[in-house]
C-alpha cells in the first residue's frame, strides 16, 4: 500500500493522525507526512483519507 499526501493540498487540520495515529505526523511546516504506513489497519487509514478536508491523501496498491 502506497499513502501520499499532496502537500500542495494539505492544511494541516491533523485529522489523519487523529484517524490514523503513527502513520501520519505534522512536519515542521505544518503539513501531514507519512511516516509508518503499516502503523495502522487499512479501515483507520481509510477513515483519514475520507476524513481529509482537502483530500490531500491518496491511497494506492492493497
Amino acid at each position: 500500500m502506497r499513502i501520499d499526501v499532496d502537500r500542495e493540498l494539505c492544511m494541516g487540520s491533523g485529522n489523519c493522525i487523529f484517524w490514523a495515529p503513527g502513520v501520519f505526523e505534522l512536519d515542521d511546516d505544518g503539513i501531514a507526512v507519512v511516516v509508518d504506513p503499516t502503523a495502522a489497519p487499512a479501515d483507520k487509514i481509510a477513515l483519514a483519507v475520507d476524513g481529509c478536508p482537502t483530500k490531500a491523501i491518496t491511497v494506492t496498491g492493497d
